[in-house]
């Protein structure tokens, strides 16, 4: 058995059809969607219908909570721009989105961690633009009470597996629409496959159009985004 895994994909249209090519061409048997789907200065509406037609296991991030549930004048800049543009569909769809998900009785979804949507877990990605990874004990210690061989979760935008003492696995696939501290602009997602009887993880990176991606950025008034859009440097300050 072998599973794909997207997440972050905030409303980059053009990335997020380019890793649903690169997944075809892999062979998987299904793909799971951690969450944070449309908050970009974008296109969310049209990665909204492209996810509401895939279908698949989606747990919501935690910008898809303040998207159902603040008013226009206590969201940020970004969301603010993504409420505006969502459809009575959209609303209904991100709504109905459960905050984790076990699938096959063997894989948890979360988007931060188990308990929470905005609490990093492998890595904390907004101390300036210098990644840092918890010790062994603070990334166990969130896993307590959730005894799932696969654990995936997204969030930080930064590709990480950790295989704990016990063998359970927790693999962040890094964000689809949306770099930072790689210096890359590439789409980023994971495989997870099932081979005699243990998981192994398999991160991918995939060029894109990430120019046209910065052009619309800025064409909607977030000029900010395009260094991160085709760089890959940029950090989260000031973006949303």
């Amino acid at each position: 058995m072998k599973i794909a895994v997207i997440s972050d994909v905030h409303g980059n249209r053009l990335a997020l059809e380019a890793v649903l090519d690169d997944i075809v061409r892999q062979g998987v048997d299904a793909t799971f969607n951690l969450g944070d789907l449309v908050s970009g200065p974008l296109e969310p509406n049209w990665t909204a219908d492209i996810l509401m037609d895939l279908d698949i296991p989606t747990v919501r991030g935690n910008h898809e909570r303040v998207l159902v549930d603040y008013p226009p004048d206590k969201l940020g800049p970004v969301d603010r721009f993504a409420q505006q543009q969502m459809e009575e569909r959209h609303r209904i769809w991100i709504n109905d989105l459960p905050p984790t998900l076990a699938m096959l009785d063997d894989i948890f979804l979360c988007h931060g961690t188990p308990t929470s949507d905005d609490e990093p877990w492998l890595d904390s990605w907004w101390q300036g633009r210098t990644v840092t990874t918890p010790d062994e004990a603070t990334v166990a210690a969130k896993a307590e009470g959730f005894d799932y061989p696969v654990m995936l979760c997204g969030h930080t935008h930064v590709p990480r597996a950790v295989r704990l003492r016990d063998g359970r696995l927790i693999v962040n696939p890094g964000s689809v629409g949306l770099q930072m501290h790689h210096g890359s602009p590439d789409a980023r997602y994971a495989t997870i496959e099932l081979r005699d009887g243990r998981y192994y993880p398999s991160f991918h990176v995939v060029p894109y159009d990430h120019f046209a991606a910065a052009r619309q950025a800025e064409a909607n008034g977030f000029p900010q985004w395009r260094e991160a859009l085709v760089t890959g440097w940029v950090g989260a300050e000031g973006l949303f």
